[in-house]
């Protein structure tokens, strides 16, 4: 019995085997040239010793080759390990180090960086996107290793908002469950479904949601290498887009661009947006062109996305992310465990088909996070009346002034509701009074402090208005995956209380 997602690919080669599966930039394959490719990748690994269970890094640039070496792993029966092309030898050496890689395959740009890594203890052999290239043109190879379901696919290490990453791992039974539940309850997400990806494939939604979901169900993955908003509202009518997924970043870019005014976007069922404050005006500019934007809640430990606004929703609970899924079950608890109130802050709890079975070689972590059936994510949350919920914050980036708990979330929702606001993150600053202090760090044009200071007096209680508020000239530092990196932010402006000036 194939119970690898890999073979799919096998399925759609013979079903459909001149359908563009993989489309990036000038660009692109078929699933029948897909499947010999990657076929070809996985025959030439297990004969130069890759054996079934072994960890194998991918690095570079979002690319056609990158997915046909991904899915080449897999078939081999290897553990997929995704490298961040950013990162410094440093972080690769302990990715690499937790992981147990001993292969990595990477664009040829990354050699001298892994030769540091080698440097710093960590033996591992270099193939370059080079020697994948050389296997695109050959003959029909079927080539392919079946693991059980219960083994892993791949280690996802999480992008690191919280200064912290650890090794998820993702099983064949894990992403095979979350194709089924999503085309159980997401529209676009059919048979032939159609996604313009505009993050890294690195990253859960670049691997899960625009390499596997849309491989499995036969679909094409159109990914851009960086984003360019005009193109990429060409890209959604051109390829008919079904799927779109992204920061709020993303949306609003694209808000921007010349053509969105006259872009038709009505083949976009599944618009899917998260990881920071979604402002209404966006939410609204979307709805104007017939899209329903659907804010998420999730994390790489269930796969990306637990639960999302249900469409009929999301015009009347902009604020909120759904109930959950069909097999998704949340909850929301007090710190003895029991469960909160409506209107209720607590802890955000998750169940469901694609919760990860745990941290790779990290029984601590694993233990901490997966409790009583229940994946515990460290997120602050409140439901409603009727078990609609919204996020609250992350618990850790909670700024406590004075003993009162204030959220990071709400005054970022506030903020980046503000014209001339492009980018808005708030950090806590130390305060002789106060212990902490909110400090609001600002990316846009035209904008005073006093600006900001009146509208968040206007929107919300003063113990959580902004002592200091930094204006930038300059985008906030991210993370591949879209979200603002807050642990950079954090060390930039360390010494804020002594830099800068309060503003009220």
């Amino acid at each position: 019995m194939a119970t690898s997602v890999a073979s799919a690919l096998h399925w759609w080669a013979r079903r459909k085997p001149d359908q563009q599966a993989v489309v990036v930039g000038d660009d692109a394959v078929t699933y029948r040239e897909l499947q010999d490719w990657s076929g070809r990748i996985a025959r030439r690994m297990a004969d130069e010793g890759v054996v079934p269970g072994d960890r194998v890094g991918l690095m570079g640039a979002n690319s056609v080759e990158w997915v046909a070496t991904a899915w080449g792993i897999v078939k081999a029966g290897g553990v997929l390990v995704p490298l961040n092309p950013r990162l410094v030898a440093v972080e690769l050496y302990k990715i690499l180090g937790e992981s147990g890689a001993r292969l990595v395959v990477a664009a040829e740009q990354h050699e001298a960086t892994l030769n540091e890594v080698m440097g710093l203890g960590h033996d591992h052999r270099f193939v370059g996107h080079d020697e994948v290239l050389r296997l695109r043109e050959g003959p029909q190879e079927d080539f392919r290793i079946d693991r059980a379901p219960e083994e892993p696919v791949a280690i996802l290490f999480t992008s690191g908002s919280t200064g912290l990453s650890k090794g998820v791992v993702c099983t064949n039974r894990t992403l095979l469950d979350i194709v089924f539940e999503n085309t159980l309850t997401d529209p676009g997400m059919r048979p032939g479904a159609r996604t313009l990806l505009l993050l890294p494939l690195a990253f859960t939604p670049g691997l899960v949601y625009g390499v596997m979901i849309t491989g499995v169900l036969g679909g094409t993955l159109v990914a851009e290498r960086e984003i360019k908003p005009s193109r990429a509202v060409q890209l959604i009518e051109k390829h008919r887009i079904t799927v779109m997924f992204g920061v709020p970043l993303i949306f609003q870019a694209l808000t921007a661009a010349p053509e969105f005014g006259d872009a038709d976007l009505s083949s976009l069922d599944t618009a899917i947006v998260g990881g920071a404050a979604v402002p209404v005006p966006l939410l609204e500019a979307y709805a104007a062109k017939g899209v329903v934007l659907r804010q998420i809640y999730g994390m790489t430990e269930v796969g990306g996305v637990a639960t999302a606004t249900w469409p009929e929703e999301a015009a009347d609970h902009p604020d909120t992310c759904g109930s959950g899924n069909i097999f998704t079950e949340i909850k929301v608890v007090r710190e003895d465990g029991g469960e909160c109130d409506p209107g209720e802050d607590g802890e955000i709890l998750m169940r469901g088909p694609g919760v990860t079975p745990g941290y790779w070689q990290d029984e601590e972590n694993t233990r901490r996070a997966l409790r009583d059936g229940w994946l515990h994510s460290g997120d602050l949350g409140r439901r409603d009346a009727e078990g609609r919920l919204t996020f609250v914050d992350r618990l850790k980036d909670l700024i406590i002034t004075g003993g009162i708990n204030v959220s990071p979330f709400e005054l970022e929702a506030v903020i980046s509701g503000i014209p001339g606001v492009k980018e808005v993150t708030v950090i806590a600053a130390p305060d002789e009074r106060f212990g902490e202090t909110p400090a609001a760090v600002v990316w846009g044009e035209g904008l005073e402090p006093e600006i900001i200071i009146a509208e968040c007096n206007r929107q919300m209680a003063d113990f959580k208005v902004p002592r200091y508020v930094v204006v930038r000239d300059e985008p906030l530092p991210r993370l591949p995956s879209g979200k603002i990196a807050k642990p950079a932010v954090r060390s930039e402006y360390a010494d804020i209380a002594a830099t800068h000036s309060k503003v009220r």
